[in-house]
């Protein structure tokens, strides 16, 4: 801590020893400063509050389909939008900043500057927006702020209804553009289904799923044939063991075989249904009529046999015997389960068929199911985009009808007005810089001579300079004249330093009171 006061006042006694450099920069910084302090014109800012919609309605109708700007974008396009080079032109002649100005060059200038100075800021979620403009001349500040909002309220009330139009225009170009590639997309799929009618693919089945429903389809069916054959099979066993009639003593009924007519009388019901659903080449129906066939032939056989124990018994031939219960029930449960059978064949065999198809079109399929779903997909993303937009031309007509009601797009919240302070830097704040940059100049000058030409005031400082051992030191006594002198130069000293700072009041003093009358 000593050392460094040391060294301290060590820098102090070099800076004393210099001061009149220092107090000369010091003077010349000054008048520097005051000059350019006293040169540079006060500006003045006017400013305007607007409501300006940047939700333009372009952006509702065109959501989704574009790209949106983030906030800051937003205010750069909306400064762009408004600050444009065709609205400055009209501020320039509205303000009357063109007078006295003959050539293109200097206009170009003019309106460059105009559009420099002229500044946009605000918040994008409020829409609302703060114009200002900073001129030397405060009624020419606010005559540019107030000649632009003019520009703007005329602009939107004759331009509001036209964007409107315009969007919607735009639109119904885009919702005609979608119809017509709607209306192609649908002919290709109409033209390709019926190309390859029965190979694409059904619903939101592919090949290979409707291959592998196709092919379980065809084990359930011989599953399931294979066990009514076993059914039938185990019929026919028991019928064998079973006697057919019964010969009465007495009297009896006619000849006849019911259980054989009732199989036939439920065939021929079943066959009447099946012709309200299929036609006669259905396997079904060929199945049904060759088993009624087979069941009218067998009654024929039975009705002979009946005849002949009749007259073996010496009965009439013309009545029947007493039938066998178990075997008519056996016979019933025996051509149910025949024609379930031939059913179930004939089930089979479609399945079969269908099966063999689709793997006779193994190769072409895929291919025609990829096609297909392409153009499929083609359609429905075509489809949703037209939608959407017939939705949002509704959203338009809409918006045109709240728009003449009474929606704007640009609104004055504040009109302009003119700061009564000249906004920073003031005139003030610069003299005020001006004073402390000539002191903090003296202050270097002093310091960087000191160094440049250092000088010694004690013993220690030489010694640590040329390290060298000091032999002695000599005394200096100061007579009554350079005690004089020394004083002298103090008051002097003190006299230009405080004259620096009696400048500086002045000037301080005139310009506020030039502030003042302004």
């Amino acid at each position: 801590m000593d050392e460094l006061i040391r060294l301290a006042l060590t820098y102090a006694r070099g800076m004393w020893h210099r001061r009149w450099i220092g107090l000369a920069v010091a003077w010349i910084v000054a008048v520097v400063g005051v000059t350019v302090a006293l040169r540079v014109p006060e500006r003045y800012e006017a400013s305007a509050r607007v409501y300006v919609d940047t939700q333009s309605l372009l952006r509702p109708l065109l959501e989704g389909l574009s790209i949106q700007p983030n906030l800051d974008q937003q205010v750069a396009l909306m400064s762009r939008t408004l600050i444009s080079r065709p609205n400055v032109e009209k501020v320039v002649r509205m303000a009357d900043l063109d007078l006295g100005i003959n050539s293109p060059s200097a206009r170009e200038d003019l309106i460059d500057s105009v559009m420099k100075g002229l500044q946009l800021s605000g918040n994008v979620s409020t829409n609302l927006y703060v114009i200002s403009y900073r001129d030397s001349r405060p009624e020419q500040a606010r005559k540019v702020v107030q000649s632009l909002l003019t520009i703007f309220v005329e602009s939107s009330l004759g331009d509001k209804r036209q964007d409107t139009r315009t969007a919607v225009r735009f639109v119904d170009e885009q919702i005609k553009h979608y119809e017509s590639s709607l209306q192609i997309a649908e002919d290709r799929l109409k033209q390709f289904r019926l190309k390859y009618l029965g190979v694409a693919g059904r619903g939101n089945q592919d090949y290979f799923s409707r291959l592998a429903k196709v092919g379980d389809d065809v084990e359930t069916a011989r599953l399931e044939l294979r066990a009514a054959e076993q059914s039938r099979d185990s019929y026919k066993r028991e019928l064998a063991g079973e006697s057919a009639v019964l010969l009465p003593e007495g009297p009896s009924a006619p000849l006849a075989v019911p259980d054989v007519d009732l199989r036939i009388a439920t065939l021929k019901s079943e066959l009447d249904t099946l012709l309200r659903k299929y036609t006669e080449q259905h396997p079904d129906v060929v199945n049904t009529r060759r088993v009624i066939a087979e069941l009218e032939e067998q009654r024929t056989q039975d009705l002979q046999a009946l005849r002949k124990a009749a007259a073996a018994s010496g009965r009439n031939a013309e009545w029947s015997t007493d039938r066998n219960p178990v075997f008519q029930q056996l016979k019933v449960s025996l051509a149910e389960a025949e024609a379930n059978v031939a059913s179930l064949r004939a089930k089979l065999a479609s399945y079969e068929g269908q099966y063999a198809q689709l793997k006779g079109s193994a190769r072409l399929v895929p291919q025609v199911e990829a096609e297909f779903a392409q153009l499929n997909r083609d359609y429905e993303i075509q489809k949703k985009t037209y939608e959407t937009l017939l939705g949002r031309r509704e959203s338009a007509s809409i918006g045109e009808g709240v728009q003449d009601v009474g929606g704007t797009q640009f609104r004055i919240v504040d009109p302009p007005r003119v700061s009564p302070q000249p906004v920073p830097p003031t005139r003030i704040a610069l003299l005020a810089l001006a004073l402390a940059a000539s002191l903090a100049a003296g202050l270097a000058a002093s310091l960087v001579a000191s160094e440049i030409m250092p000088t010694f005031h004690d013993a220690r400082s030489l010694t640590d300079l040329t390290k060298r051992p000091l032999l002695g030191m000599v005394t200096m006594l100061p007579s009554a004249a350079l005690g004089r002198l020394r004083r002298r130069q103090t008051a002097m000293f003190a006299g230009g330093l405080s004259a620096l700072f009696a400048a500086f009041a002045g000037v301080f003093a005139i310009a506020l009171l030039i502030g003042r009358v302004a």
